[in-house]
């Protein structure tokens, strides 16, 4: 990591600011080639993380912005090196030519992630900490910005680094004894952790249990809207989402695929999928539809069975009924509101909510329903696990634990029971970064955008 690295950290959009940022040795020198401080002398002669305003000029000493930079010197800084931010304005055609004189003078361009990986690799934060970065950008919802926060934190790195470090002093207590059978070190009798083992697999099978809900709240809760022809799906969908995305007439079969499209309802990240009407039929495009929904409807984790309120019981009313009962959870969602009542629902156990597609009215309501099947989980901000890398690493973890407390329990010998603890170890430690392969971290921040 001996060169230096540089990158837009904005995107190529137009905006009010603009931010390039390098990192590395040289990173100080560049910037002093191309940064005049109004100030007068050099930013090397300025403090840390302090705003500088200045002339930004070229090569041929052409002013190209007036603006401010900053400087950060390692190991405070964000990557563990020297780095440099430039703030200008916000036109893309400025920052790729600022960006062009600092390759001109010995940077290179950053790769997706580069910073966030140098800041890993230089110990300025662990791995889970720097996925969270990359979480924290793609949050969607307030639940995803406070996991994504508090994981940046340390919150996962703070609860597998106890019970690593548990692990590690049971291991070193036993190695001790046997490599140093003359010293006055105290017997290890593996007996005198069994608790601390217990509360090691608890806590690890506590945090496995999150990983369901982070695995939602990152890539939204499938949630199928399913119905008769004409039941008001569409105008449902884009009800929610407060815009026309699916087309609405009044001509029956006019949805004849899925459209999915994410909206925040209730403070929770739904994926909503509309369907085609399902109704028998001879037409071979719809009838690949109506599969297309009974599918969905069977894979989604919520169903929102749209019913007309408008017109009485149709005859395949109650084949949408069972559908969404044997749903994991669903909403019976009575449309059309704003008209006159005609409808005689049967009897359910499913929440019932009435709405208006047209004037908006109920939607609170459905709103507070959805939110109430999926409340927030009683635990700590960032103590939701949200990728399989990370509920993999957890898994393993917990299921070494759980076999050295069994053989505990079956009177086995030190040495096979802290196999396994060295097992957990292994795994707790690819999910802090502790131990990870280089292919596996490189996987990992390809994920990111250029210039974090």
């Amino acid at each position: 990591m001996g060169d230096t690295i540089a990158a837009i950290a904005t995107g190529q959009q137009v905006s009010a600011i603009g931010i390039v940022r390098m990192s590395g040795e040289e990173s100080i020198r560049i910037a002093e080639r191309v940064f005049v401080p109004y100030a007068g002398g050099t930013l090397s002669e300025h403090r840390d993380r302090k705003l500088v305003y200045g002339e930004l000029r070229s090569a041929e000493n052409q002013l190209l912005d007036i603006c401010m930079c900053t400087i950060s010197r390692g190991p405070g800084s964000y990557t563990g090196e020297d780095t440099v931010e430039f703030q200008c304005h916000g036109s893309p055609m400025l920052l790729n030519m600022l960006l062009h004189e600092l390759f001109r003078l010995g940077a290179r361009q950053a790769g997706p992630g580069e910073f966030t990986k140098r800041a890993f690799l230089n110990g300025r934060m662990d791995l889970s900490s720097a996925e969270a970065v990359i979480d924290l950008i793609d949050a969607e919802s307030a639940e995803a910005v406070r996991n994504a926060a508090g994981q940046l934190s340390g919150a996962i790195f703070r609860k597998a680094g106890g019970i690593y470090t548990q692990l590690l002093d049971i291991s070193a207590h036993f190695h001790a004894v046997l490599d140093y059978p003359d010293e006055d070190i105290e017997e290890f009798q593996i007996r005198n952790y069994r608790e601390i083992l217990l509360e090691g697999q608890r806590e690890l099978e506590r945090l496995l249990g999150t990983f369901e809900r982070g695995r939602m709240m990152n890539s939204g809760i499938p949630t199928a809207i399913i119905g008769l022809p004409n039941a008001g799906k569409s105008s449902l969908l884009n009800a929610l989402l407060g815009y026309d995305r699916a087309i609405v007439t009044e001509i029956p079969g006019t949805t004849r695929d899925t459209v999915e499209e994410r909206a925040q309802i209730g403070g929770v990240c739904l994926r909503l999928i509309d369907t085609a009407g399902i109704r028998e039929t001879e037409d071979r495009v719809e009838r690949l539809g109506v599969e297309r929904s009974l599918a969905a409807a069977e894979t989604a984790s919520l169903v929102l069975a749209v019913i007309d309120g408008s017109r009485e019981a149709e005859e395949a009313l109650p084949r949408i009924l069972r559908a969404a009962e044997r749903a994991e959870k669903a909403v019976i969602v009575c449309s059309k509101l704003d008209l006159p009542s005609r409808l005689q629902l049967p009897e359910t156990c499913l929440p019932v909510v009435r709405v208006s597609s047209t004037s908006g009215e109920g939607l609170d309501r459905l709103e507070e329903t959805i939110r109430e099947l999926f409340p927030a989980p009683l635990v700590p901000a960032g103590e939701i696990l949200t990728n399989v890398r990370q509920a993999d690493a957890v898994r393993r973890a917990a299921e070494s634990m759980k076999a050295a407390c069994e053989e505990l329990e079956q009177g086995l010998t030190p040495d096979i029971i802290l196999t396994e603890t060295e097992n957990a170890m292994q795994a707790l430690g690819e999910l802090t970064g502790v131990s990870i392969r280089e292919d596996i971290t490189n996987q990992i921040f390809s994920r990111f955008c250029v210039g974090k």
